[in-house]
């Protein structure tokens, strides 16, 4: 398995560990939210790096494809 394709995988798989949604998986997160998070600036962290990637998951309708990858 190639390096992002590991990425995406543990990106979905992540559960959110703090705030309203803490314990979803950020496939899970709601867009709006995942938005808000865009117009403040993503965390300088992996996790910041994972809902960015959810966010474009989200932003190009992605998410039913990437659906059966959740654990």
């Amino acid at each position: 398995m190639l390096a992002n394709e590991q990425a995406l995988i543990e990106a979905i798989n992540q559960t959110m560990p703090f705030g309203k949604y803490a314990g979803r998986k950020l496939i899970e997160l709601p867009e709006p939210y995942l938005v808000w998070f865009h117009g403040q600036g993503f965390p300088d962290s992996k996790l910041g790096a994972q809902l960015a990637l959810m966010y474009e998951v989200k932003l190009n309708g992605l998410e039913k494809m990437l659906r059966p990858l959740v654990k």
